[in-house]
């Protein structure tokens, strides 16, 4: 049962400086416990939306909906143990390795709103929105600014590094990033190509070595290898219209 003095020390944490100023008359009134429990619930729900808005995680199907058996690697046991979220106190790196459409992306914005929920920062984005962010700004200023906003997230998600190529700036700047958070928060980056293939990613950029050298110094690497889930569903797709239309035509 809460004591008088737990329920001071929540009203004290809620910030009810009216209840605290009262609070001879207040304790012992039948309202008090219920006020307060309805307090830290809507606080709680308010402070959940607030940091899901904030994370930008968009839609995403549960990981319950993830076909375990399409792929021909996936270690579900390692994706499971992400999503207890233990490597974030361990300021460890998440990085997810496969061909598009193996579903990447949501394991990631899985583990993501996993970590909102549990109380986390969280920032989403994919790596052609980050870099473009931060190239855009004309001003030291900002741009430290900017960086400072990506660098403090307890998991910042980084989506599709290796779809598009990216000047020598855009490497400095994904290092800049990098560094800044190595060993000090968890980030998770999804990606297409193979460590071997990011030159190809940053052509000429004399960072990438090291910049993959702290990514994978403290790392969880999942590969997945298959064939692509939407691919699949299109050819699906597309056969199911096949048949309606020939049953159509047929009655």
């Amino acid at each position: 049962m809460t004591t008088p003095i737990d329920a001071r020390q929540r009203a004290a944490a809620l910030q009810l400086h009216g209840i605290l100023a009262h609070w001879a008359e207040c304790a012992e009134q039948p309202w008090l416990h219920p006020m307060l429990g309805w307090e830290e619930t809507e606080r709680a729900r308010r402070s959940l939306q607030r940091r899901l808005s904030h994370a930008h995680i968009g839609r995403f199907k549960p990981l319950a909906d993830f076909e375990w058996s399409w792929p021909q690697q996936c270690d579900q046991h390692l994706v499971a143990e992400l999503m207890t979220l233990a490597f974030l106190e361990t300021a460890t790196n998440a990085i997810l390795v496969g061909a598009s459409g193996l579903g990447k992306t949501m394991i990631a914005q899985n583990i993501a709103h996993q970590a909102v929920v549990q109380g986390h920062t969280v920032l989403f984005a994919s790596a052609g929105q980050l870099l473009g962010d931060l190239a855009g700004l004309d001003s030291d200023s900002a741009l430290r600014t900017r960086l400072r906003r990506y660098a403090a997230p307890d998991l910042l998600v980084i989506d599709e590094v290796g779809y598009l190529s990216y000047s020598n700036r855009h490497a400095d700047l994904l290092f800049e990033l990098i560094n800044r958070r190595h060993e000090k928060k968890s980030t998770l980056i999804t990606t297409n190509k193979a460590f071997s293939e990011w030159l190809e990613v940053f052509p000429n950029a004399s960072c990438v070595v090291a910049m993959i050298d702290r990514l994978v110094h403290h790392a969880e690497i999942v590969a997945i290898k298959g064939e692509s889930y939407r691919r699949r569903e299109a050819q699906a797709r597309a056969a199911d219209k096949t048949r309606k239309r020939k049953t159509g035509e047929a009655t």
